[in-house]
């Protein structure tokens, strides 16, 4: 079986790492890849954002399984492009990862499906953060809606600070 890993984080090298143990396994990628999957992969130059270049770099590279890492080219639609080229692809399709991609969205659906979740407001207009900020008080949990690497909250007792999210 040809794998093809996509992303460069460690994430990505220990799904190499632990493909590089499977005898069935034939010739590992990584697009991007790093220097630690270096070590046990082709590294393959690619827009991890780019559906298309992702799907075309899979069937110019003939693999048999794709494994998508990173939230970014999830909700970008990779797996979908992979998948249309009737490539096996392991990760959620483009509609299935908003949920990752949308703070809000995955508010709704949490709501919709009765698990519990603290208590939100969207805020799309600048002029009506203090009176939302109003109805909560401290301490303030401020998100931004969108993909944010895991660094898009910012926790604090300072109503000044909830405009630096990022």
């Amino acid at each position: 079986m040809r794998f093809l890993v996509i992303g460069s984080g460690a994430r990505e090298h220990a799904i190499a790492l632990a493909a590089s143990h499977d005898p069935s396994v034939t010739a590992i990628g990584c697009a991007p890849g790093n220097a630690g999957t270096a070590a046990l992969a082709e590294s393959l130059g690619v827009d991890i954002t780019d559906p298309s270049a992702i799907a075309a770099l899979a069937v110019e590279w003939r693999a048999d399984l794709v494994v998508v890492g990173p939230e970014v080219p999830l909700v970008a639609g990779v797996a979908d492009a992979v998948r249309k080229e009737g490539i096996a692809c392991f990760g959620p399709s483009a509609a299935a990862a908003r949920i990752e991609g949308s703070k809000a969205f995955a508010k709704d659906v949490m709501t919709a499906a009765g698990v519990p979740t603290a208590r939100s407001e969207v805020v799309d207009n600048p002029a009506h953060l203090d009176a939302a900020l109003s109805r909560f008080g401290p301490t303030w949990v401020v998100k931004d809606d969108g993909l944010a690497a895991g660094k898009g909250v910012v926790v604090t007792p300072d109503a000044n600070r909830r405009a630096s999210t990022r």
